[in-house]
């Protein structure tokens, strides 16, 4: 608060910068412009650096979060592709484990990948991916071996 003339000089805090629009930033200018001394003004020029540099940083940032989160689209994406491949790798008891992958998943832990037999593992810790596995003459899905009877 100022001294002088009762009103509040805060600055908007970074969170609220971003949602600023151009009006409501020429708002604060001028609410600023009315408020100062006329006997002592301050630096306008300063205060738009300022606000500048803050609106600067947020943007930043949220680039920063928005291409995190792409990241994380990717990672996912590409983990997903693992479906059906062979895979092995250390879970987080530091045990070797191997299978092929039936399921992918995405926690507070980054993402996992669920083996067949079970176990998962975490796509970060995975250290070999294996073609498909082909299948055995037992899982032979056709629909019969036996010659149609006349």
């Amino acid at each position: 608060m100022d001294a002088v003339s009762g009103v509040s000089t805060a600055t908007p805090t970074d969170s609220t910068i971003s949602q600023l629009n151009s009006d409501e930033f020429l708002e604060i200018i001028l609410q600023e412009m009315q408020s100062q001394d006329p006997l002592e003004p301050s630096d306008t020029s300063q205060m738009l650096e300022q606000l500048s540099s803050l609106m600067t940083i947020q943007s930043d940032s949220d680039m920063i979060d928005r291409l995190g989160e792409l990241v994380g689209q990717n990672e996912f994406a590409s983990a997903s592709g693992l479906i059906g491949r062979q895979v092995s790798g250390l879970d987080d008891q530091n045990q070797r484990v191997a299978g092929v992958v039936s399921s992918v998943s995405q926690g507070r832990d980054g993402i996992a990948l669920r083996l067949d037999d079970g176990s998962s593992i975490a796509v970060d810790r995975i250290d070999t991916v294996l073609a498909a596995p082909e299948p055995s003459d037992d899982e032979d899905t056709s629909e019969s071996d036996e010659e149609p009877s006349s």
